[in-house]
């Protein structure tokens, strides 16, 4: 049997509760966009690149944003980037830029 790539669920996850219920999700009430992070830039109209610290640790956020109800929301694409993880792309930029060029 393959393994399916996705979400995962954990199973002890929720076994602690009694039941198989998943925890509610926590609504932000805060009236700003980005209240957890510094916008560093934004690479388009709708895409930005972000620090922000999630759990304790600061991660270098990639991301799509959409408009709801008049505000800016992250969307689901992107992708967050440990420091360690930050510092590799960032060590191999020039390799990076080479082989765009190459492609072009």
């Amino acid at each position: 049997m393959s393994k399916r790539f996705g979400k995962r669920k954990e199973e002890d996850e929720y076994a602690s509760d009694g039941d198989n219920n998943p925890p509610k999700k926590s609504s932000r009430t805060d009236d700003s966009d980005d209240a957890d992070g510094i916008v560093v830039c934004e690479i388009s109209k709708n895409r930005r690149v972000s620090v922000r610290s999630f759990g304790g640790k600061i991660m270098v956020d990639i991301r799509e944003f959409y408009v709801k109800d008049g505000k800016q929301m992250p969307g689901r694409k992107g992708i967050s980037l440990s420091m360690d993880q930050w510092n590799v792309l960032r060590d191999h930029a020039d390799e990076i830029d080479e082989a765009v060029t190459e492609n072009s």
